[in-house]
């Protein structure tokens, strides 16, 4: 009989999270963290000296939402900090790879987000209009990733993105550092954030 393949990854917390059937007590905020800030964006195809990083266009839609919904609960500003969180494990891949790699990446990545979700007091499956808004928030900071750092004219951006409103991001701009800095404002809003729910 054929051994079953290793499924799970032990994470530096010390935590073996399987990767098929996550569960919530396998989850850490730091190891969310740490692995964010060392996962790039746009595959690393980004100007500056250090990669963009997963943790920092978290923090950015997180603010953006905020933007966007001024009177949401902080549960849904969580859910928003959290959008792209599975990738800690995952990776980051552009939309082109996940088409390629089919549902597959899908079904993972919600099974890794409801497990997290449940960890830090949500919902395993958020409201669909709450994600809209979350959607809508990481659209606009794609949009400015695009234009900023990654090479994109305006119009190119504004096809695969949308033009977005200005006022959403008024006073915003890309953020480029090192990890180590990522990683601690992520994990500092993370806990702010729990205080207050």
């Amino acid at each position: 009989m054929a051994r079953q393949p290793r499924a799970w990854q032990r994470m530096l917390s010390g935590r073996r999270l399987d990767l098929l059937d996550p569960t919530p007590v396998d989850i850490e905020i730091e190891d969310i963290a740490h692995g964010l800030a060392f996962v790039a964006r746009w595959n690393g195809q980004t100007r500056g000296d250090y990669a963009y990083s997963v943790a920092e266009h978290s923090l950015l839609v997180e603010t953006i939402y905020g933007r966007l919904c001024p009177d949401a609960p902080v549960k849904w500003h969580m859910a928003a900090l959290l959008h792209d969180a599975p990738e800690y494990v995952i990776g980051d891949m552009i939309s082109p790879v996940k088409a390629a790699v089919g549902p597959g990446y899908g079904a993972l990545d919600d099974r890794l987000t409801a497990a997290i979700h449940l960890r830090f007091g949500l919902p395993a499956q958020i409201p669909l209009s709450v994600k809209k808004q979350i959607k809508r928030a990481d659209k606009i900071s794609a949009w400015m990733e695009a234009t900023q750092i990654a090479g994109f004219t305006d119009t190119e951006a504004n096809r695969f993105f949308g033009r977005p409103d200005p006022k959403f991001m008024d006073g915003l701009s890309i953020v480029l550092r090192p990890p180590v800095e990522a990683r601690s404002e992520f994990t500092a809003r993370h806990a702010a954030l729990m205080a207050q729910l």
